[in-house]
């Protein structure tokens, strides 16, 4: 089935008021809808996916574009995940078995087991493999990456942006607080410094750790992977992403949303 029929046809319950709505509902006016599939709001990529779009928020609404994201999670984790992230509670839905998942077809992750383990166990050693890159390719590559910046390599090679401002106060626990121009120590400014993204994964995984229950109150679906959907008013598919496993929410991690140039090309045909 297509994914804007089966998107259609589901109904989940909206994080700012706990109705059960229709995820299309409001996206009338909209040039184009852009739906996010997310794993657990817990999860790295959900919440590392929900900080690129705050950071070009307002980029996104000269475009016209209907955001709408649906997350493994109850209205306290996408209340608390909405908090956090900065992400419109109005625009969060959340599914608490991964439903919409099964539907779509996503990654569930691995399915590896051993005689006598709980769903809940096998869910956190299939999560642990795969943060070790077995069933999840590409995540090893994307977490040396966050340490290792583009700072060795050629201008012409550097892809990804800076992330932290130079005014910019990061809190992220363990560590210190401090500024954002540290990291002008690493080499420079305006691209991707040394442990600049690791930083920010940082923050977000002691946020989640500190805050556990509400953000996973079910541990069964930890492998599950998400997907990006990109339509036209017409329901059109101009472009799917089905993560393959951990941090590999994009296609292109270095800047995770330029599959949305493709707006600009749909306007101009």
């Amino acid at each position: 089935m297509n994914p804007y029929a089966i998107l259609n046809q589901n109904k989940y319950q909206c994080v700012s008021d706990g109705i059960i709505r229709s995820l299309l509902e409001n996206c009338e006016t909209a040039s184009h809808i852009l739906i996010l599939v997310w794993p657990q709001l817990g999860d790295f990529d959900s919440l590392e996916y929900a900080w690129w779009l705050q950071r070009e928020a307002q980029k996104l609404a000269s475009q016209k574009l209907a955001i709408r994201a649906v997350g493994i999670g109850n209205l306290a984790s996408g209340r608390r995940f909405c908090e956090y992230s900065g992400f419109p509670p109005e625009n969060l839905f959340v599914d608490p078995n991964g439903e919409l998942h099964r539907q779509l077809n996503l990654y569930s992750g691995l399915n590896f087991s051993l005689p006598g383990l709980s769903q809940s166990q096998k869910a956190w050693l299939n999560l642990l493999l795969m943060c070790a890159g077995i069933g999840s390719p590409g995540t090893l590559a994307e977490v040396f990456r966050g340490y290792k910046g583009d700072s060795y390599g050629a201008l012409r090679y550097r892809k990804a942006p800076q992330l932290i401002g130079d005014d910019e106060i990061i809190q992220a626990t363990p560590l210190p607080a401090f500024q954002g121009s540290f990291f002008q120590l690493a080499g420079g400014s305006g691209f991707q410094r040394p442990f600049e993204l690791a930083t920010l994964r940082l923050r977000n995984m002691v946020e989640v750790l500190k805050n556990w229950q509400t953000y996973v109150p079910n541990s069964a679906y930890l492998t599950q992977r998400g997907g990006t959907f990109l339509f036209d008013t017409k329901g059109q598919l101009l472009y799917e992403h089905r993560d393959p496993g951990i941090l590999g929410f994009a296609a292109n991690m270095s800047q995770p949303l330029s599959f949305l140039s493709l707006i600009e090309t749909h306007h101009c045909t």
